[in-house]
Parts: C-alpha cells; structure tokens; sequence
C-alpha cells in the first residue's frame, strides 16, 4: 500500500469549499476523490490538511491517500491534469511515509486575505479579492494585529457555535503589506477556527477604516463573545497559502 502526498492549488469560486458533502454538492474534496478513483478502480479516500469555506482559494493545499496502484507519480499528475477541472490543479505529487497524515502532522498554516484599495475593481482578479475605495489606514491595522499575536483565547473572532471545541489558538504571525493600492493580510498559525481569519481580516479592516481604535481589538479579544457576522469579509478573498509540517 502506497501513501501519496499531494499539493494542489484550487480556484474556489465554483465549490461548497474542501470537504465532501452531501450528494450533488460540488466540492474540491468529491472532484478529487472521483478522478483519483476511476484512475486506480478503487475506491479512494483523499485526506485533506483542513477544511476550506465556500468560495476560498488555495495556492498549495496538502492532502494525502492511500492506494495500490503501481502506476508511476508522473502517469498519475497526467491523468489528474487531463481528467480534473481547469480549476483544480495537483501541482506536485509524492509517495511518502505510511505514518504521513495531511491533517494530523501540520505544523502551523499560512493564509493571505487580499484586499483591493484601489477606486476601481479589477476585472481580471475581482473573484480574488475583496474592494474597498475608503482609503485604510495601515499603520493602524498593523498596530491592532500585534495584539492577537501569541496563544489566546479566539472565541471573538470565529463563529463556531459548540462550546465542546477548544477556542484556544496561536497567532505566529500576521504581515499587513501593501502594493499598489493592492493590499494582503497574511496569518501564520498553528491552526484556525470557523471562520476566524476572514474575521480577523474583518476586524482589522474595520481598525483600517478608523472606525474602532487599534486597541479595541484587545478588547473584541478579551470580551470572548461570538463574533458579529458583519465582521467576516468575502471568502473570495481568502486563500491558504501554505501548510508547514
């Protein structure tokens, strides 16, 4: 029995996000699975390295399977690039450890939220990122994103509604930069709630328009209150960047 790491970069626009749903939901995770099973007649199980929300892209997303087949790694990218939608694409592929596990090995992740501050949208990437004219003030949302820097309680800022699921993460890092009026927030952590970093990119978003204060997301923090759905920005413009193991 083989074990096939794979690294895939997806267009989310057209998918109910990774995982498989229930029957005629079209998802990343039933594209994959249903390629991969007619290539190897068997019946494959494709490990991913996380849930995705509907609409969200992936630059290198990391999943696993299991499989007999002897088929080369070469005839198998082969078959995926010529059998899976333009917008999923399998860019690298790999037979590695038994014990591998795309979901349980990771390390940390990193996700980018793009933001166009520019006047007009863009026709060629406006399924990417999210517009916004009012002018955002960097400095600002820079100083209120060290606050969620570090192991906290992230209960504001997720929308997960059981209370049996720890709330408790860590931020590494988050990196607000700017080109052009063309602006991404990337967050590296050690993994992520439902939702908490479009909120995250919300709230800081919010600090960026002026209309709450660098340190109020220390308090939004502390409070541990259910975040407020005016908060989460659009998914088309979250994409996880890359999964560290």
């Amino acid at each position: 029995m083989r074990n096939l790491k794979m690294t895939i970069e997806y267009d989310g626009t057209r998918y109910k996000g990774w995982q498989k749903q229930i029957k005629d939901v079209s998802t990343i995770q039933d594209k994959i699975e249903t390629v991969l099973s007619k290539m190897t007649g068997e019946d494959i199980q494709v490990i991913g390295c996380g849930r995705t929300d509907s609409g969200v892209h992936a630059e290198n997303y990391i999943a696993n399977f299991h499989t007999n087949s002897n088929l080369s790694v070469e005839e198998m990218l082969s078959y995926l690039y010529t059998f899976l939608p333009e917008d999923i694409l399998v860019k690298s592929m790999k037979d590695t450890s038994e014990r591998f596990h795309a979901r349980y090995n990771i390390k940390s992740k990193t996700y980018v939220y793009r933001i166009n501050n520019n006047k007009f949208r863009s026709v060629f990437n406006k399924k990417y990122y999210y517009h916004i004219t009012e002018k955002l003030n960097l400095s600002a949302m820079r100083e209120g994103a060290e606050f969620l820097i570090g192991t906290h309680d992230f209960q504001s800022f997720t929308r997960l509604k059981s209370n049996d699921k720890s709330t408790i993460r860590t931020i590494n890092y988050i990196n607000i930069t700017e080109n052009h009026g063309m602006i991404e927030i990337e967050i590296n952590g050690n993994g992520f709630l439902l939702n908490m970093v479009r909120i995250i990119a919300g709230t800081l978003l919010e600090v960026g328009k002026e209309s709450i204060k660098p340190i109020d997301v220390k308090k939004i923090l502390t409070e541990k209150k259910r975040a407020e759905t005016k908060l989460i920005l659009d998914a088309k413009g979250l994409c996880l960047r890359d999964v560290q193991y």
